[in-house]
């Protein structure tokens, strides 16, 4: 199996971007476009499967604090269809850097997420 193959790498991040843009943003059609409709997200204090309960969740949700910064991002890739992203984020003020992981698989339809975990320990130092 290949590892790393600069296309995926460049397509992967190229998706991630947009993703992140898209959350940012709280651009929730926008956000769904990128999960796979039996994706799994594990949230902080929450879990969806599949794209209608993660619907519902993120339409009741406020928008994220302003200023989300991501540190330590990393993509990794695994044959031509198969990334898992992973990223420290963080937002002003805060002394606490939230965890998210993300499996891409690349689909007739583009790179799409099938799996999310975002956590977000209490105590981390930036």
């Amino acid at each position: 199996m290949h590892r790393d193959l600069p296309e995926v790498i460049a397509e992967v991040t190229a998706a991630f971007e947009d993703y992140e843009r898209a959350l940012v943003a709280n651009d929730v059609a926008a956000i769904l476009g990128f999960f796979t409709a039996d994706a799994v997200r594990f949230g902080v204090n929450d879990r969806q499967a599949g794209i209608e309960e993660q619907a519902r969740w993120r339409r009741a949700q406020a928008a994220l604090p302003p200023g989300r910064h991501l540190k330590d991002t990393r993509i990794q890739g695994y044959g031509h269809s198969t990334a898992v992203v992973t990223t420290l984020f963080g937002y002003p003020g805060s002394g606490v850097l939230g965890r998210q992981s993300q499996t891409w698989v690349r689909l007739p339809e583009g790179w799409r997420i099938v799996t999310a975990h975002v956590s977000e320990p209490t105590g981390q130092p930036t």
